[in-house]
Protein backbone atom coordinates (compact mmCIF):
# COMPACT_ATOMS: atom_id res chain seq x y z
CA UNK A 1 0.00 0.00 0.00
CA UNK A 2 3.00 2.92 0.49
CA UNK A 3 4.77 1.91 -2.13
CA UNK A 4 0.82 2.22 -4.44
CA UNK A 5 0.72 5.81 -2.71
CA UNK A 6 3.64 6.61 -3.45
CA UNK A 7 3.81 5.92 -6.82
CA UNK A 8 0.63 7.64 -7.28
CA UNK A 9 2.10 10.80 -5.38
CA UNK A 10 4.84 10.95 -7.62
CA UNK A 11 2.86 11.56 -10.75
CA UNK A 12 1.59 14.65 -9.03
CA UNK A 13 4.91 16.26 -8.66
CA UNK A 14 6.19 18.45 -11.65
CA UNK A 15 8.15 16.81 -14.51
CA UNK A 16 11.23 18.17 -13.67
CA UNK A 17 11.57 17.57 -9.91
CA UNK A 18 14.23 15.55 -9.63
CA UNK A 19 16.33 17.45 -11.72
CA UNK A 20 15.86 20.54 -9.33
CA UNK A 21 17.08 18.69 -6.73
CA UNK A 22 20.37 18.64 -9.10
CA UNK A 23 20.58 22.00 -9.45
CA UNK A 24 19.74 23.30 -6.28
CA UNK A 25 22.31 21.37 -5.02
CA UNK A 26 19.68 19.44 -2.80
CA UNK A 27 21.63 16.17 -2.37
CA UNK A 28 25.26 17.93 -2.00
CA UNK A 29 27.08 16.14 1.20
CA UNK A 30 24.74 13.10 1.45
CA UNK A 31 27.52 10.41 1.57
CA UNK A 32 24.76 7.79 1.75
CA UNK A 33 20.72 7.43 0.83
CA UNK A 34 21.45 10.23 -1.79
CA UNK A 35 18.34 9.95 -3.28
CA UNK A 36 15.68 12.46 -4.92
CA UNK A 37 13.25 10.31 -4.15
CA UNK A 38 14.06 9.13 -0.20
CA UNK A 39 15.39 12.54 0.64
CA UNK A 40 11.83 14.33 -0.85
CA UNK A 41 9.62 11.17 1.02
CA UNK A 42 11.62 11.60 3.89
CA UNK A 43 11.06 15.31 4.23
CA UNK A 44 7.21 15.10 3.22
CA UNK A 45 6.73 12.55 6.67
CA UNK A 46 7.93 15.54 8.67
CA UNK A 47 6.10 18.19 6.56
CA UNK A 48 3.04 16.52 5.32
CA UNK A 49 2.09 14.66 8.48
CA UNK A 50 3.00 16.81 10.64
CA UNK A 51 5.87 14.55 12.62
CA UNK A 52 8.52 15.71 14.27
CA UNK A 53 12.13 15.55 13.16
CA UNK A 54 13.04 12.36 16.21
CA UNK A 55 10.06 10.85 15.05
CA UNK A 56 10.38 11.58 11.19
CA UNK A 57 13.97 9.93 11.58
CA UNK A 58 12.71 6.96 13.45
CA UNK A 59 10.10 6.12 10.75
CA UNK A 60 12.52 6.88 7.81
CA UNK A 61 14.81 4.46 9.17
CA UNK A 62 12.16 1.59 9.71
CA UNK A 63 11.05 2.33 6.08
CA UNK A 64 14.81 1.64 4.84
CA UNK A 65 14.32 5.62 3.57
CA UNK A 66 17.33 6.96 5.56
CA UNK A 67 19.24 6.56 7.85
CA UNK A 68 20.06 9.85 9.77
CA UNK A 69 19.97 11.69 13.54
CA UNK A 70 17.14 14.46 13.97
CA UNK A 71 19.94 17.25 13.62
CA UNK A 72 20.96 15.75 10.66
CA UNK A 73 17.34 16.08 9.10
CA UNK A 74 17.16 19.58 9.64
CA UNK A 75 19.95 20.22 7.96
CA UNK A 76 18.73 18.42 5.14
CA UNK A 77 15.88 20.63 5.31
CA UNK A 78 17.75 23.71 5.37
CA UNK A 79 19.44 22.11 2.20
CA UNK A 80 16.34 21.83 0.22
CA UNK A 81 14.94 24.89 0.68
CA UNK A 82 15.66 26.41 -2.73
CA UNK A 83 15.11 22.66 -3.88
CA UNK A 84 11.40 22.65 -2.45
CA UNK A 85 10.68 26.63 -3.25
CA UNK A 86 11.22 25.84 -6.90
CA UNK A 87 8.80 22.76 -6.50
CA UNK A 88 6.34 25.13 -5.30
CA UNK A 89 6.77 27.68 -8.35
CA UNK A 90 6.27 24.77 -10.56
CA UNK A 91 3.36 23.42 -9.07
CA UNK A 92 2.03 27.12 -9.24
CA UNK A 93 3.00 27.59 -13.14
CA UNK A 94 0.79 24.67 -13.51
CA UNK A 95 -1.99 26.37 -12.16
CA UNK A 96 -1.71 28.16 -14.74
CA UNK A 97 -2.02 31.85 -12.24
CA UNK A 98 -1.66 34.70 -14.30
CA UNK A 99 0.40 36.79 -12.61
CA UNK A 100 3.00 38.49 -15.14
CA UNK A 101 1.13 41.41 -15.65
CA UNK A 102 3.79 44.38 -15.31
CA UNK A 103 7.16 43.92 -14.45
CA UNK A 104 7.79 47.60 -13.49
CA UNK A 105 7.28 47.52 -10.15
CA UNK A 106 7.76 45.15 -6.64
CA UNK A 107 4.74 43.74 -5.96
CA UNK A 108 4.50 41.68 -2.29
CA UNK A 109 1.29 39.83 -1.17
CA UNK A 110 1.71 40.18 2.84
CA UNK A 111 -0.13 37.49 4.93
CA UNK A 112 -0.25 35.62 8.65
CA UNK A 113 -1.36 32.43 9.96
CA UNK A 114 -1.17 30.21 13.16
CA UNK A 115 0.63 27.11 14.27
CA UNK A 116 -0.23 25.10 16.95
CA UNK A 117 2.67 22.61 17.55
CA UNK A 118 1.06 18.79 18.69
CA UNK A 119 1.09 17.74 22.16
CA UNK A 120 -0.42 19.16 25.65
CA UNK A 121 2.52 21.99 25.92
CA UNK A 122 2.77 22.35 22.28
CA UNK A 123 3.47 26.59 21.42
CA UNK A 124 1.24 28.32 19.51
CA UNK A 125 3.01 30.53 17.05
CA UNK A 126 2.21 32.66 14.40
CA UNK A 127 3.84 33.04 11.68
CA UNK A 128 4.28 36.42 9.78
CA UNK A 129 5.36 36.32 6.26
CA UNK A 130 5.74 38.36 2.59
CA UNK A 131 5.33 36.75 -0.65
CA UNK A 132 7.01 38.07 -3.70
CA UNK A 133 4.93 38.72 -7.23
CA UNK A 134 5.68 37.11 -9.88
CA UNK A 135 8.36 35.33 -8.26
CA UNK A 136 6.85 33.58 -5.75
CA UNK A 137 9.56 33.72 -3.19
CA UNK A 138 9.25 34.16 0.11
CA UNK A 139 11.22 37.71 0.85
CA UNK A 140 10.21 37.99 4.87
CA UNK A 141 9.15 35.28 7.37
CA UNK A 142 8.71 35.98 11.28
CA UNK A 143 7.78 34.30 14.12
CA UNK A 144 5.77 35.32 16.97
CA UNK A 145 3.30 34.74 19.73
CA UNK A 146 -0.21 34.85 19.08
CA UNK A 147 -0.76 36.86 22.61
CA UNK A 148 0.09 40.21 24.09
CA UNK A 149 1.94 43.18 22.39
CA UNK A 150 3.26 43.72 19.20
CA UNK A 151 1.34 39.41 17.71
CA UNK A 152 -1.22 40.64 15.64
CA UNK A 153 -1.62 40.50 12.21
CA UNK A 154 0.00 44.13 11.19
CA UNK A 155 1.86 46.34 8.91
CA UNK A 156 4.49 47.05 11.41
CA UNK A 157 5.33 43.42 11.60
CA UNK A 158 7.05 43.71 8.17
CA UNK A 159 9.66 46.10 6.86
CA UNK A 160 8.67 47.94 4.20
CA UNK A 161 10.44 50.51 2.03
CA UNK A 162 10.05 52.99 -0.55
CA UNK A 163 7.81 52.04 -3.90
CA UNK A 164 6.74 48.63 -2.57
CA UNK A 165 3.62 47.18 -3.50
CA UNK A 166 1.93 45.81 -1.13
CA UNK A 167 -1.50 44.05 -1.07
CA UNK A 168 -3.06 42.35 2.02
CA UNK A 169 -6.34 41.16 3.12
CA UNK A 170 -8.68 43.09 5.53
CA UNK A 171 -6.85 41.42 8.42
CA UNK A 172 -4.20 44.23 8.09
CA UNK A 173 -7.08 46.96 7.41
CA UNK A 174 -6.64 49.79 10.35
CA UNK A 175 -5.94 53.22 10.18
CA UNK A 176 -2.50 53.17 12.13
CA UNK A 177 -1.34 50.49 9.59
CA UNK A 178 -2.22 52.39 6.48
CA UNK A 179 -0.43 55.33 8.15
CA UNK A 180 2.44 53.24 8.91
CA UNK A 181 3.24 51.79 5.72
CA UNK A 182 2.81 55.61 4.02
CA UNK A 183 5.45 57.20 6.12
CA UNK A 184 7.30 54.54 5.06
CA UNK A 185 7.13 55.57 0.96
CA UNK A 186 4.89 52.14 -0.03
CA UNK A 187 1.85 52.09 -1.85
CA UNK A 188 -0.74 49.66 -0.69
CA UNK A 189 -4.13 48.05 -1.64
CA UNK A 190 -6.40 45.93 0.98
CA UNK A 191 -9.64 44.64 1.75
CA UNK A 192 -12.11 47.36 3.71
CA UNK A 193 -12.79 45.89 6.91
CA UNK A 194 -15.99 48.64 7.36
CA UNK A 195 -15.93 48.14 11.25
CA UNK A 196 -13.10 48.86 11.92
CA UNK A 197 -11.62 51.24 9.20
CA UNK A 198 -12.63 55.18 9.20
CA UNK A 199 -13.13 56.85 5.78
CA UNK A 200 -13.13 60.57 5.32
CA UNK A 201 -14.58 62.06 2.37
CA UNK A 202 -13.31 65.08 0.40
CA UNK A 203 -14.35 67.78 2.39
CA UNK A 204 -12.97 65.68 5.70
CA UNK A 205 -16.25 64.05 6.69
CA UNK A 206 -17.30 60.56 7.20
CA UNK A 207 -18.21 59.10 4.09
CA UNK A 208 -21.57 57.50 3.56
CA UNK A 209 -20.22 54.27 2.77
CA UNK A 210 -23.17 51.76 3.20
CA UNK A 211 -25.32 54.54 1.38
CA UNK A 212 -22.74 54.57 -1.53
CA UNK A 213 -22.55 51.08 -2.23
CA UNK A 214 -26.03 50.71 -2.33
CA UNK A 215 -26.34 52.28 -5.60
CA UNK A 216 -24.45 49.55 -7.70
CA UNK A 217 -27.22 47.33 -8.51
CA UNK A 218 -25.73 45.18 -11.29
CA UNK A 219 -23.75 42.28 -10.94
CA UNK A 220 -20.01 43.21 -11.55
CA UNK A 221 -20.71 46.88 -11.68
CA UNK A 222 -17.77 48.86 -10.47
CA UNK A 223 -17.41 51.81 -8.72
CA UNK A 224 -14.50 54.06 -7.34
CA UNK A 225 -14.51 57.52 -4.75
CA UNK A 226 -11.55 59.73 -3.87
CA UNK A 227 -11.64 59.60 -0.09
CA UNK A 228 -9.02 60.16 3.10
CA UNK A 229 -7.94 57.87 6.30
CA UNK A 230 -7.66 59.49 9.11
CA UNK A 231 -5.11 58.72 12.18
CA UNK A 232 -6.58 58.85 15.85
CA UNK A 233 -6.59 62.32 16.40
CA UNK A 234 -7.86 63.75 13.18
CA UNK A 235 -4.68 65.53 12.22
CA UNK A 236 -3.18 63.77 9.55
CA UNK A 237 -4.62 61.90 6.39
CA UNK A 238 -3.86 59.28 4.11
CA UNK A 239 -5.49 59.77 0.51
CA UNK A 240 -6.80 56.67 -1.48
CA UNK A 241 -9.21 55.22 -3.29
CA UNK A 242 -12.30 52.95 -2.64
CA UNK A 243 -12.60 50.59 -5.18
CA UNK A 244 -15.41 48.79 -5.20
CA UNK A 245 -17.19 45.61 -7.11
CA UNK A 246 -20.70 44.45 -6.60
CA UNK A 247 -20.94 40.45 -6.58
CA UNK A 248 -22.47 37.92 -8.70
CA UNK A 249 -26.37 36.68 -7.22
CA UNK A 250 -24.68 33.47 -6.65
CA UNK A 251 -21.82 34.68 -5.01
CA UNK A 252 -23.91 36.80 -2.19
CA UNK A 253 -26.04 33.95 -1.58
CA UNK A 254 -22.97 31.94 -0.92
CA UNK A 255 -21.58 34.74 1.57
CA UNK A 256 -24.95 35.38 3.00
CA UNK A 257 -25.26 31.46 3.40
CA UNK A 258 -21.54 31.69 5.21
CA UNK A 259 -22.39 34.51 7.50
CA UNK A 260 -25.64 33.00 9.00
CA UNK A 261 -24.21 29.55 9.22
CA UNK A 262 -21.44 31.41 11.53
CA UNK A 263 -23.89 33.52 13.34
CA UNK A 264 -26.18 30.24 13.97
CA UNK A 265 -23.42 28.67 15.54
CA UNK A 266 -22.25 31.80 17.71
CA UNK A 267 -25.62 32.39 19.03
CA UNK A 268 -25.51 35.98 17.26
CA UNK A 269 -27.95 38.16 15.57
CA UNK A 270 -26.42 39.35 11.76
CA UNK A 271 -27.40 43.35 11.38
CA UNK A 272 -28.18 44.34 8.27
CA UNK A 273 -25.41 46.24 6.85
CA UNK A 274 -23.26 43.04 7.49
CA UNK A 275 -25.82 41.51 4.76
CA UNK A 276 -25.28 44.85 2.70
CA UNK A 277 -21.86 44.80 3.21
CA UNK A 278 -21.47 41.03 2.01
CA UNK A 279 -22.67 42.02 -1.64
CA UNK A 280 -20.07 44.13 -2.17
CA UNK A 281 -15.69 43.60 -2.58
CA UNK A 282 -14.16 46.65 -1.57
CA UNK A 283 -10.65 47.95 -1.73
CA UNK A 284 -8.84 50.29 -0.19
CA UNK A 285 -5.69 51.93 -2.27
CA UNK A 286 -3.07 54.51 -2.59
CA UNK A 287 -1.30 52.63 -5.99
CA UNK A 288 -1.44 55.92 -8.36
CA UNK A 289 -4.59 56.46 -10.04
CA UNK A 290 -2.65 57.39 -12.99
CA UNK A 291 -1.41 54.37 -13.29
CA UNK A 292 -3.81 51.84 -11.65
CA UNK A 293 -7.75 52.09 -13.09
CA UNK A 294 -10.45 50.79 -10.58
CA UNK A 295 -10.64 47.81 -12.66
CA UNK A 296 -6.77 47.31 -12.35
CA UNK A 297 -7.00 47.60 -8.63
CA UNK A 298 -9.28 44.85 -8.39
CA UNK A 299 -7.79 42.38 -10.98
CA UNK A 300 -4.81 42.45 -8.64
CA UNK A 301 -7.03 41.73 -5.64
CA UNK A 302 -8.39 38.97 -7.72
CA UNK A 303 -4.69 37.83 -8.25
CA UNK A 304 -3.71 37.79 -4.54
CA UNK A 305 -7.19 35.69 -4.13
CA UNK A 306 -5.85 33.16 -6.68
CA UNK A 307 -2.94 32.60 -4.50
CA UNK A 308 -4.99 32.61 -1.45
CA UNK A 309 -7.13 30.05 -2.35
CA UNK A 310 -3.46 27.85 -1.96
CA UNK A 311 -2.44 29.87 0.58
CA UNK A 312 -5.87 28.74 2.64
CA UNK A 313 -4.86 24.98 2.33
CA UNK A 314 -1.52 25.70 3.56
CA UNK A 315 -2.95 27.13 6.65
CA UNK A 316 -4.86 24.15 6.99
CA UNK A 317 -2.28 21.85 6.87
CA UNK A 318 0.68 24.35 8.63
CA UNK A 319 -1.28 23.74 11.80
CA UNK A 320 0.09 20.02 11.96
CA UNK A 321 3.40 19.91 12.55
CA UNK A 322 6.44 20.86 14.62
CA UNK A 323 8.21 24.31 13.06
CA UNK A 324 11.68 24.80 13.19
CA UNK A 325 12.74 28.42 15.01
CA UNK A 326 16.01 28.11 14.97
CA UNK A 327 16.76 30.30 12.04
CA UNK A 328 14.90 31.89 9.09
CA UNK A 329 16.17 29.39 6.52
CA UNK A 330 15.01 26.29 8.32
CA UNK A 331 11.74 28.71 9.21
CA UNK A 332 11.52 29.25 4.98
CA UNK A 333 12.35 25.72 4.26
CA UNK A 334 9.71 24.32 6.40
CA UNK A 335 6.74 27.25 5.04
CA UNK A 336 7.97 26.34 1.43
CA UNK A 337 7.65 22.42 2.42
CA UNK A 338 4.25 23.05 4.00
CA UNK A 339 3.03 25.08 0.40
CA UNK A 340 4.69 22.49 -1.66
CA UNK A 341 2.51 20.20 0.36
CA UNK A 342 -0.62 22.30 -0.18
CA UNK A 343 0.21 22.69 -3.52
CA UNK A 344 -0.47 18.82 -4.13
CA UNK A 345 -3.25 18.81 -2.19
CA UNK A 346 -5.24 21.08 -4.45
CA UNK A 347 -4.01 19.09 -7.73
CA UNK A 348 -5.30 15.98 -6.13
CA UNK A 349 -8.32 17.59 -5.60
CA UNK A 350 -8.57 18.84 -9.06
CA UNK A 351 -7.76 15.60 -10.02
CA UNK A 352 -10.40 13.96 -8.03
CA UNK A 353 -13.23 15.67 -9.68
CA UNK A 354 -12.82 13.64 -12.69
CA UNK A 355 -12.37 10.16 -11.06
CA UNK A 356 -12.71 6.98 -13.15
CA UNK A 357 -13.44 3.71 -12.51
CA UNK A 358 -9.96 2.60 -11.46
CA UNK A 359 -8.58 5.69 -9.83
CA UNK A 360 -6.96 8.20 -11.20
CA UNK A 361 -5.62 9.39 -14.92
CA UNK A 362 -3.01 6.84 -16.19
CA UNK A 363 0.38 8.58 -16.12
CA UNK A 364 3.08 6.40 -18.19
CA UNK A 365 5.53 5.82 -14.60
CA UNK A 366 9.50 5.04 -14.64
CA UNK A 367 9.92 0.90 -14.07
Amino acid sequence: MMREDWDLLRTFFPNDWKSLAVDTNALKGLRKDKSEEKLLRTLLIHLGCGYSLRETVVRAKRANLADLSDVALLKRLKKSKEWLYKLCLSLFRERGLQINKRNNFHLRLFDATTVKEPGKTGSLWRIHYSIEVPSLSCDFFKLTGTEGEGTGESFRQFPMKKDDYIIADRGYCTGQGIHHATRKGAYLSVRVNSQSLRIFGEEKKPFPLLKEIQYLKRPLAIKSWNVFIPNVDNTEYVKGRLCIIRKTEEAIKIAHKKLKRHASKKGIELKPETLIYAKYVIVFTTFPENQFTAFDILEWYRVRWQIELVFKRFKQIAQFGHLPKYDDDSSKAWLYGKLFVALLTEKLIDFATSFSPWGYFIVKQED
